[in-house]
């Protein structure tokens, strides 16, 4: 590495060329005017007084000329200039770093006559990381980094001599900063205020100067839309005719706003360019063209000249955005040895989600390190920022532990209208949500969100709420009850059904035990942490039961008693595929991943395959008492068009099946997982509204008998996914609408019709009833074996339906539940039994596999190896 002193090529060169631009304007203050020439003597006087050799200079810079005089007198010089905030507090900065020159209020101290510091020949400025200047991190900026950056933002806005901006923003942010390079370097000129935009006086400055480019942060925007920005005539306060460019970067604004600012400056001769970028690029990275701002808000735009953008994987279609460019940052300091140092740094990993729109615009969809787990769900808390935004509410997220903190203001009001948007439009249950109402919301110095503030504010409330008396052994106790009927051996306080696989086929006993034991249950109680599950103070008599669960055991129990001819009752097969619906989308597509969520389908699908070809199978193979088609579910596509025994039997199954593959198939499609997130209700109303063309036969796909085809009763089982996330009596209404609309002469029987289309408005409705506490044991234990009686009853009933039509449906539904009964104890072992040998074989497979072991303690809730339930303590000796 070579170090050296002062050469004449040292040096920002925009800082170099003042002269160039003779009398032409350069400063304008409240005081005077400043020309290029009298500015460039102002910094060679400067530049004298910190003499020939480079130096550290930490500076207190604000918006005014002597400020701006000595840093571009550090630039000229090739002084790396460390820029602070003068109204903060640097005392840890210059302990850390023990700059060799320290400026504040234009007096320029000098700490030794020369340097401390080796100085790499590159470097030329130091800027915090945070926002803030407590940050003792600061990140490295060359020459090259200052000029690239500068030259390409004069490029993309067409900057221009008589171009005139005014310092909206502080001179130690990079944005602000990045406006006055820009400027300078094309001889134009800048309006130097400390007056904030709310300031009545900061507009007349404007007007008097008559400003053409104002930049800004969200924060900015939000104080702009306070003083009517853009409303009234040319006397409101906002008014600037000689306005041609409007900027925005320091954050994501909010599609609509940005829209609405593009559309106000068509109206009134000026431009929006929305901008992206990150202090390590020297402030910019990318841009969106102001032609695009009214088409393509949501967007960042494009690679700044001179600059690319790539996702990272590559071919993901959401990835982390990675930057390279010619601004891009020599590395960190964290310490004066730093100094020295070249660069580290050939491209820049922003830790933001990005993709690519067809229109080949750039999109960032969240930050990474802004996506968290809470109670098992992955949650983007950019996205929550935004669904508040969008319903006009200020409110900022952070995590805390297992919850989402929230801080917004407006009042009480407002925090019970953010926990129910929030718990409504996301997967994250109102038990996690930690919703606070401030006055205002916390700040850092930079104007960006304080998250960390908002994250304090779950500790200052938990401090201040007593925990309920014997909490800890209710929560223990619903942990031990988990563990059972789960199956899992790593539950905790923080783990919620969800979160823990939990599914259609398991939650009837889950739900009716926990009812058992809390004398209540939420109706958010599948993701809601344990720890948020407490005993009711009143117990009440009889049970509350989940409609839909009621409505399994009814239906099935109609399914059984009217092949058996014990009574007449159909269209409980009907009615099962709407409850099919209900329960994947409540159990199955609640996870807020797209991965997470297609496993879980997948999962639930395997849990009605596998039982179903190997009865089915045995039976056709033993017996011969199935086709080949109706084994493999296969009959409504090669078996007969018309109603045929036994091959049709089991068309409920295969219907299912069809659809739960094909909503597997639909969540795999990144469009439709971001229509789903945005739209939980509306986008499966509007497929179920599209499956009607099949029942109407608007599209045939294949004759016979329909009404037992997958694509015709579709529009049924996407009912059930819309019942499900029905949160409004708007949605309630409309899905009311489409079933009272599409059920008669759905099934050629109104008695039949009337079953389904019933069923379906109680599950719209009604979410629970009261029964006796007995009634729910069996209504429960149909439910959960619902599954496994459809299949059987087909071998038991025909025994019987002539003569004793009551003992073969009894028979059937006892068989059934025997059937589920021995499932349920097999496949846990049989689970186990796997997880065993996969154990064993791991640890044959291990590096130093054959340890000797000197202790071993029994626990059943740590785990140390790969032996769950074990710790084991060992030595490092190998064996023999």
């Amino acid at each position: 590495m070579t170090l050296s002193p002062l050469r004449p090529e040292t040096g920002v060169p925009l800082a170099r060329a003042l002269h160039g631009f003779g009398d032409r304007v350069a400063l304008r203050t409240s005081e005077g005017v400043v020309s290029y020439d009298e500015l460039a003597r102002l910094v060679d006087r400067a530049g004298e007084r910190l003499g020939p050799e480079r130096r550290l200079v930490l500076l207190a810079v604000g918006n005014d000329l002597g400020s701006v005089v000595q840093y571009l007198a550090c630039l000229a010089g090739g002084h790396p200039v460390l820029l602070t905030d003068p109204a903060g507090d640097d005392r840890e900065l210059v302990a850390t770093y023990d700059p060799d020159v320290v400026v504040r209020d234009g007096e320029a101290r000098q700490r030794r006559p020369g340097t401390a510091h080796r100085l790499h020949p590159d470097l030329a400025l130091l800027l915090s990381t945070s926002g803030s200047t407590g940050s003792p991190r600061l990140v490295r900026l060359s020459a090259e980094n200052v000029q690239a950056n500068a030259e390409s933002i004069a490029t993309y806005l067409d900057l221009q001599p008589r171009d005139v901006a005014v310092t909206s923003l502080p001179l130690h942010y990079c944005y602000g900063l990045s406006v006055l390079h820009s400027h300078l370097l094309r001889g134009a000129s800048v309006v130097l205020t400390s007056l904030s935009v709310v300031d009545r006086c900061f507009w007349d400055l404007c007007r008097m100067h008559r400003v053409t480019s104002l930049a800004g942060v969200p924060h900015t925007f939000e104080l702009l839309d306070r003083l009517g920005f853009g409303r009234g005539g040319e006397g409101a306060v906002t008014a600037l005719p000689s306005l041609r460019l409007l900027t925005q970067a320091g954050g994501k604004l909010a599609a609509e706003k940005v829209r609405a600012l593009a559309e106000l400056g068509q109206r009134r001769g000026f431009d929006l360019v929305v901008m992206y970028g990150q202090t390590e690029a020297t402030a910019r990275m990318a841009y969106l063209p102001s032609e695009l701002a009214a088409t393509a808000p949501h967007a960042v735009g494009r690679a700044v000249p001179g600059g690319t953008l790539r996702i990272e994987p590559a071919g993901a279609e959401v990835g982390e955005l990675v930057y390279a460019g010619p601004n891009v940052m020599l590395g960190y300091a964290d310490s004066p040895a730093d100094l020295a140092r070249g660069r580290v740094v050939t491209e820049l990993r922003t830790g933001d989600l990005a993709r690519f729109t067809d229109d080949g615009l750039v999109e960032v969809v969240g930050r990474a390190s802004r996506s968290v787990k809470v109670l098992g769900l992955r949650v983007d808390l950019d996205r929550l920022e935004h669904l508040c935004a969008d319903a006009g509410l200020e409110a900022w997220c952070a995590a805390e532990g297992d919850r989402v903190v929230v801080a917004v203001t407006g009042g009480p009001g407002a925090a019970e209208r953010v926990r129910a948007l929030l718990a409504r439009r996301t997967e994250v249950p109102a038990g996690a949500l930690d919703v606070h109402a401030v006055d205002a919301l916390p700040r850092l110095p930079s104007g960006k969100p304080d998250h960390r503030a908002v994250a304090a504010l779950a500790a200052a409330t938990a401090a201040q709420e007593p925990a309920p008396e014997g909490a800890g052994t209710a929560t223990a106790d619903l942990v031990a009850l988990y563990a059972e009927l789960l199956d899992r051996d790593d539950v905790t306080a923080d783990d919620s059904f969800v979160s823990l696989g939990g599914d259609s086929l398991s939650y009837v006993e889950v739900s009716l035990r926990l009812e058992e034991r809390l004398g209540h249950l939420p109706a958010d109680w599948h993701t809601t942490p344990l720890r948020r599950l407490s005993p009711a103070v009143r117990r009440r008599r009889g049970a509350s039961v989940e409609t839909g669960l009621v409505l399994r055991a009814v239906a099935i129990v109609a399914v059984v008693g009217t092949h058996g001819n014990l009574f007449v009752l159909t269209g409980g097969a009907h009615l099962l595929l709407g409850l099919a619906g209900f329960n994947l989308a409540r159990f199955q597509l609640a996870g807020s991943s797209r991965r997470e969520r297609v496993r879980r389908v997948l999962a639930s699908l395997s849990r009605v395959v596998v039982p179903t070809v190997l009865w089915v199978g045995g039976f056709a193979l033993l017996a011969s008492a199935y086709p080949w088609q109706t084994a493999l579910l296969l009959n409504g596509l090669l078996g007969p068009e018309e109603w045929a025994e036994p091959a049709w039997h089991l068309w409920f199954l295969e219907a299912l099946v069809v659809l739960v593959a094909g909503v597997a198939a639909l969540v795999t499609l990144p469009a439709v997982h971001r229509l789903e997130r945005r739209w939980p209700f509306w986008l499966p109303f509007a497929l179920a509204v599209v499956a009607l063309l099949t029942r109407y036969d608007v599209v045939s796909l294949r004759g016979g008998d329909e009404i037992h085809r997958a694509h015709v009763v579709a529009w049924l089982f996407l009912a059930g996914w819309a019942a499900s996330r029905a949160r409004t009596t708007g949605h309630r209404a409309v899905l009311t609408a489409l079933v009272c609309a599409a059920t008669p002469g759905f099934l050629d029987d109104p008695a039949r019709e009337a079953v389904v289309g019933v069923g379906m408005l109680l599950l719209v409705w009604v979410p629970r009833v009261r029964i006796p506490r007995a009634a729910s044991r069996v209504v429960g234990l149909l439910a959960a074996a619902s599954l496994h009686v459809y299949l059987v009853h087909w071998q038991v009933y025909p025994h019987f339906e002539d003569d004793r039509p009551l003992l073969g449906v009894v028979l059937s539904l006892a068989a059934g539940v025997a059937v589920w009964a021995a499932v349920q104890r097999v496949v846990p072992l049989a689970r186990r039994g796997a997880d065993a040998v996969a154990s064993r074989r791991r640890a044959a497979q291990a590096p130093g596999a054959g340890v000797l072991v000197v202790a071993t303690t029994s626990s059943p809730r740590t785990s140390t190896g790969t032996d769950p339930g074990r710790t084991v303590t060992v030595t490092g000796v190998p064996s023999a």
